[in-house]
């Protein structure tokens, strides 16, 4: 664990596409073929098979019957990622718990994100409630990257939405990585929301604390800031479709509890109701910190 240390989204090396072999996987595999060409980065095709056992019998007879029926998916998205000349690598795994199962294989890989689709829009309680998205983010992995189904990825546009916390200090670092090595990347909105009108001058001073750090790093892309008073799950989604966003990026809080999830954090809202792609960054730090504990 001690040597594992995730690269910025723009320099990444090891993408891990997780995929449940079903049509929600389509945006994600369109995006890991997108990142992984864009940054010359390897990929991980990975899928987790769910056992209804932990006993190492009858676990086996699933995963061989599972794996049969799952390849034919697996082997094109392969065949997609030679044809743009991107070295990748098939895990078939068995697991009693999918979602850490998901994240131990990206440690394993030194993946510097998770790529995950995003299964329908059936309503924010199944969501939450549900979504294997949902748990890997709550396991506090650094980059989990979320895209819907049908969406498709020029890089041209994104939205970073901030709220001041050191999680969105961590999520300013990968714009800025990004800005500098995606030579695509056109337009960053930046956007701090005061969910009431007194706290208005917090979010500025969120979106001035921003633009210091952009004109520190010498960030060339155009963009625009401000701070507005509103729900702020709701007013990052409508801004991300106004905008025609590629990309919205957030920073998490994972390592929450299923409990917090449920009840709702800003972040996983966000996932839940988004029109784009969500890059959610968490910290390697924390996230070490925790594995290391519950080893």
């Amino acid at each position: 664990m001690d040597t594992y240390e995730p690269r910025p989204f723009g320099e990444v090396d090891t993408l891990l596409l997780a995929t449940d072999g079903t049509d929600y996987s389509e945006g994600a595999i369109q995006e890991s073929i997108f990142f992984g060409q864009a940054c010359n980065a390897k990929l991980i095709i990975l899928h987790v098979i769910k056992t209804d056992s932990e006993m190492a019998v009858s676990a086996h007879s699933q995963l061989v019957e599972q794996k049969n029926k799952v390849m034919p998916h697996l082997e094109r998205i392969q065949a997609m990622a030679h044809n743009e000349g991107i070295e990748s690598q098939i895990v078939v795994t068995g697991s009693f718990q999918p979602d850490k199962t998901i994240v131990d294989e990206a440690v394993k890989h030194k993946a510097d994100v998770v790529i995950m689709g995003l299964c329908g829009k059936s309503g924010l309680k199944k969501f939450f409630v549900g979504s294997m998205t949902t748990k890997v983010i709550g396991h506090g992995f650094p980059k989990v990257l979320v895209v819907p189904r049908d969406f498709l990825n020029n890089s041209e546009n994104i939205l970073f939405a901030s709220d001041g916390s050191k999680f969105s200090e961590l999520a300013c670092d990968e714009v800025v990585s990004m800005s500098k090595s995606c030579t695509t990347l056109a337009k960053i909105n930046i956007i701090s929301v005061a969910e009431r009108e007194h706290d208005l001058p917090v979010a500025q001073n969120n979106i001035d604390a921003i633009r210091s750090t952009f004109e520190k790093e010498g960030v060339k892309a155009e963009y625009s800031a401000s701070a507005v008073v509103g729900r702020p799950s709701e007013v990052i989604v409508e801004t991300a479709k106004a905008n025609n966003s590629d990309m919205i990026i957030v920073g998490g809080y994972g390592l929450s509890s299923v409990t917090k999830m449920i009840m709702g954090s800003t972040t996983e809202r966000i996932v839940a109701m988004t029109p784009c792609a969500v890059l959610v960054v968490g910290d390697v730090h924390l996230y070490k910190a925790a594995s290391e504990k519950n080893r």
